[in-house]
């Protein structure tokens, strides 16, 4: 009898409340932006205690939405950390911006408030900073913030990982000038493909709102179904396609209703593989700074240390064979080609970054795992490594 598992690195949680307000979107007749997004936004933005929230297609969507509206631009240089996924860098070069590259802390993957001053020491004409919650823990938000007013440096907060997250009991979304969440189908809520942007200026959301689709100046979804012609609009930039569908709305508005305990329950894995890891010596587990509520819990990334008698590629295939699904997060934005190249990169200058990397494999991590399936995933780690 084979008593192997099939356990995937993630597993989405839909339930009835979705459903209902997918078939409201169905039943309308209109499926794209309307007013199931709207509702979306706003009950976002009083989630996290932001004034205001525009909802895009993609976490990348509203990272570009962001940097634009902070007003970066050609020949700028902008702070982002290593390891991150590369849509944290990527959005820099899409206003020909440069990014300057910074190493982590090791065992929480943030930048830290030392780091940062060494980077503005070194390059004191930045003015703009991508700061990223990695994994669900917030970076040291406070001091990063009196450190960005004292330098006059701008902060978008790649948020992707982190909802809900809370800093010394504020909800992460309201520390930076700008701050995006992403909602694609392994985050801590989904929507399929889907992302936020939410701040507190106005000017800021505005120019969001009108980058977010074809640089229009108006709400136009209404145009083809009021009983009122309404069909004038004008252009006032070169803008995008970066709208969030009603579809996707209503998943949103399904999940937001569960967010804590979609959150409640990924805790709950984590809570067994730090006590039934923390005796491996061949392993770092993730550093926490936080009350474990505080935390979002997107990700429980380990890494294997110098003394595994095994690489990290080597672990996740002895993992597979035995059903078990895994992922890296991430290989480091110093170590991708386009980047080590056009910039002169060198492993050298971020030895956090890429001691992490080496070893860095993230477990599967979901709501309402198995005791069972947990338990199964420890032995076969035990076996694997001792």
């Amino acid at each position: 009898m084979n008593s192997m598992k099939n356990i995937p690195f993630s597993k989405v949680d839909i339930g009835a409340a979705e459903r209902n307000y997918l078939k409201e979107v169905l039943d309308s007749g209109w499926l794209t932006t309307a007013g199931k997004t709207l509702e979306f936004e706003k009950k976002f933005a009083e989630y996290v205690g932001a004034k205001y929230a525009c909802a895009v297609n993609s976490c990348t969507s509203a990272l570009h939405l962001g940097i634009d509206a902070l007003g970066v631009r050609a020949g700028d240089k902008v702070f982002v950390q290593s390891m991150t996924f590369t849509a944290s860098a990527e959005v820099i070069r899409y206003m020909n911006a440069d990014p300057i590259v910074l190493d982590i802390e090791y065992r929480t993957n943030l930048i830290t408030p030392e780091i940062l001053e060494n980077a503005i020491a070194q390059y004191p004409d930045v003015k703009y900073l991508v700061v990223v919650h990695y994994g669900g823990q917030a970076a040291q938000m406070e001091q990063i913030v009196a450190i960005c007013k004292q330098h006059g440096i701008k902060i978008l907060e790649d948020a992707a990982h982190a909802f809900p997250t809370k800093l010394n009991g504020k909800m992460v979304g309201t520390f930076g000038d700008i701050t995006c969440f992403s909602f694609y189908a392994n985050k801590t809520i989904t929507t399929g493909e889907g992302g936020m942007l939410v701040t507190e200026d106005e000017a800021i959301y505005k120019r969001a709102k009108v980058m977010r689709l074809h640089g229009i100046n108006r709400d136009i979804w209404d145009r083809f179904t009021s009983k009122k012609p309404s069909w004038e609009y004008d252009v006032i930039e070169a803008g995008f396609k970066y709208n969030m569908t009603d579809l996707a709305a209503a998943i949103g508005l399904g999940q937001l209703e569960q967010a804590e305990d979609l959150r409640m329950g990924r805790q709950k894995a984590v809570e067994f593989y730090f006590e039934a890891l923390k005796d491996l010596d061949m392993i770092d587990l993730p550093i926490v700074k936080c009350a474990f509520e505080d935390h979002a819990w997107h990700l429980f990334p380990i890494v294997l240390n110098d003394k595994a008698k095994i690489s990290r590629n080597q672990f996740i295939e002895a993992l597979a064979e035995n059903g078990i699904g895994t992922s890296v997060h991430y290989k480091p934005i110093h170590q991708l080609t386009y980047y080590k190249e056009k910039y002169h990169l060198k492993s050298e200058d971020y030895p956090n970054a890429e001691k992490t990397w080496r070893g860095n494999v993230s477990l599967p991590l979901y709501p309402y795992m198995l005791e069972d399936d947990l338990q199964y995933i420890v032995e076969k780690i035990k076996k694997i490594l001792i």
